[in-house]
């Protein structure tokens, strides 16, 4: 009997024994089920409602350029959804609000020379090195910089700068800050990469002037698109000012932009009273080439309106509403408002 129980002790001790050697410890078990359910909780795809430290990278690398302007704090809100359907808009995206694959390696792309800490940071006279080296390199991709690529926020940068803010209706204070840099990022978005650019002539150093040569890239629009809001430019500005005429284009991809307007520009241009063209026909007009110039140079990041969603005639306006909404300037016989 005593030989039975001993045998069957050792057979039992030896099964343990055997089981421990194939079962990880109580820790690795917990620290595998985490990582499984971490994986299985990442999303492929972020957009309205996502939480975490990729929103929080996100909002740092939207703000980094321009596109974003609320709190770093993981959540993935309406602010946020706006910023990246401005940034696919400007980068020839899909506009849809949701940053998958593509929309992810563009933003990363474009953001190379962010880090946590720096997303707010103003570049002035006496900085060096990091962004320094993007703002020379894409203020000489357009003319406004003759200098060396040296990384130096010197005078020449500094007057380079000014005259860009100039050109493009911002404030003029040398200080490349938000929307300093969106406005660079918008109208060279077309610059090649730096190991690119040896394969192509150098751009030629001009005088800040209105552009004259149509971009390569219509924004993520077709050619519908382009054609549609030419006509509304032409039907709506064709007796303005060529800034009055950049300024309705401007209003037309500022609706764009926005979630409180329908998601194309024939939508846009069609809802119900929105343009006065459209009511009495003179949308079906052939646009000119100096509509369709302006529509790209508006694409190109040019906003005399600083942002208009809506604008009006004060001659002719007999709407309370339209009267009620806050103004931003008046161009020609435009007043535009937000």
């Amino acid at each position: 009997m005593n030989k039975r129980l001993l045998l069957l002790f050792c057979s039992v001790t030896v099964l343990s024994a055997s089981l421990a050697a194939n079962i990880p410890p109580v820790d690795a078990v917990q620290a595998e089920m985490v990582a499984e359910k971490a994986t299985a909780a990442a999303p492929a795809v972020l957009q309205r409602g996502s939480t975490g430290g990729m929103v929080s990278e996100l909002q740092g690398r939207l703000k980094y350029l321009g596109f974003y302007k609320g709190d770093i704090d993981g959540t993935f809100g309406y602010k946020t959804h706006r910023a990246v359907r401005r940034f696919q808009l400007q980068f020839g995206l899909n506009v849809d609000g949701k940053v998958g694959t593509r929309t992810k390696k563009v933003i990363w792309d474009a953001s190379k020379t962010w880090a946590p800490g720096v997303s707010n940071r103003i570049y002035h006279q006496g900085d060096k090195g990091g962004y320094v080296w993007e703002l020379q390199r894409r203020l000489r991709f357009i003319g406004y910089y003759a200098g060396k690529i040296n990384g130096s926020f010197d005078k020449q940068t500094d007057r380079a700068v000014r005259d860009f803010q100039y050109r493009f209706g911002l404030k003029v204070d040398g200080l490349a800050g938000a929307r300093t840099k969106l406005k660079l990022w918008r109208a060279t978005r077309h610059m090649a990469a730096p190991q690119q650019r040896a394969k192509a002539p150098a751009p030629a150093i001009t005088q800040a002037k209105p552009m004259k040569q149509v971009p390569r890239s219509n924004a993520g629009l077709s050619q519908q698109d382009i054609q549609i809001i030419s006509q509304a430019v032409h039907a709506e500005a064709r007796g303005e000012t060529y800034v009055g005429q950049v300024a309705v284009a401007a209003v037309i991809l500022n609706r764009l932009q926005s979630e409180k307007f329908p998601n194309s520009p024939s939508a846009i241009i069609y809802e119900p009273l929105a343009f006065e063209a459209v009511a009495d026909g003179q949308i079906n007009m052939q646009p000119n080439q100096q509509a369709r110039k302006a529509v790209y140079d508006a694409l190109n990041g040019w906003d005399p309106s600083d942002g208009a969603t809506y604008y009006f005639n004060p001659v002719t306006a007999t709407s309370d509403w339209i009267w009620g909404r806050p103004q931003i300037k008046q161009i020609g016989k435009h007043v535009f408002t937000r």
